[in-house]
């Protein structure tokens, strides 16, 4: 569990509506049931617009990553890669074979069973940066996908304002509506702009951290086996690779 994730939501909406109590104002002046439908509903329909099904699966299913984030154990991917730079100095390349069929990892399954092959180490790296490089999109794609809502949402709350203003200017006959039908109008406005500010662009960053950390660690884990394929010392790799430390 991420705790800064929910320490950071609980924050910004104390803040926000802690403001509004220390202005004078009431919790149920920010309770608005057509605007929040009409800023959430349209912020979440322009985002569905622009995604296809597999980029808004995966846009879900990374969605826990702020709370619970993927971790990246770059010191015991280290070890690792030292221990199969060991075995492969003692037994050969074919020696790791056995770990490659019990690696639980599979981009790391996928470049050591390159390795068992016999490939040279430029197709090795070739075909693992290529793989690296196309799960780093699709992430990116699917983070897009709240960076996207977050830049729709303030200007869908300038819509539910414009919206609520023209029904005040229906009551302008009435001047007892004009002044409460002008504050329920902007709550809309409040709902675009929270909604981007405090959520939606937070969230986008957020996946977009951890994208570029699982990056960095197939990076690390494509310069280990590159290393054993040019069969480097062990104390070698463990020194280049101690960079990737943080």
């Amino acid at each position: 569990m991420d705790v800064l994730s929910l320490i950071g939501i609980t924050i910004a909406f104390v803040a926000l509506i802690g403001g509004n109590l220390l202005e004078g104002g009431e919790l149920a002046s920010l309770v608005n049931l057509p605007a929040a439908l009409l800023v959430f509903g349209g912020t979440f329909g322009a985002g569905l617009l622009q995604m296809p099904l597999a980029g808004l699966k995966r846009a879900a299913d990374m969605l826990r990553w702020v709370f619970v984030p993927p971790r990246q154990a770059f010191r015991e991917g280290v070890q690792r890669i030292v221990r199969w730079a060991t075995t492969a100095r003692r037994e050969g390349l074919l020696g790791l074979e056995s770990i490659a069929e019990i690696e639980k990892d599979p981009f790391a399954r996928k470049g050591l069973q390159l390795l068992v092959d016999g490939n040279e180490p430029d197709t090795i790296r070739s075909i693992l940066e290529a793989d690296s490089g196309l799960r780093e999109q699709r992430d990116v794609d699917a983070a897009r996908f709240y960076e996207a809502m977050g830049g729709y949402a303030p200007t869908i709350g300038i819509i539910g304002a414009v919206v609520g203003l023209i029904h005040v200017m229906g009551s302008l006959q009435d001047p007892s509506r004009v002044g409460p039908g002008i504050a329920v109008a902007f709550v809309a406005t409040i709902y675009g702009v929270g909604l981007a500010n405090l959520l939606l662009l937070p969230i986008a960053s957020k996946l977009r951290s951890c994208i570029r950390e699982a990056a960095q660690y197939r990076e690390m884990i494509i310069e280990g086996i590159i290393a054993i394929a040019d069969g480097e010392n062990p104390r070698s790799i463990q020194l280049r690779l101690n960079g990737f430390l943080v």
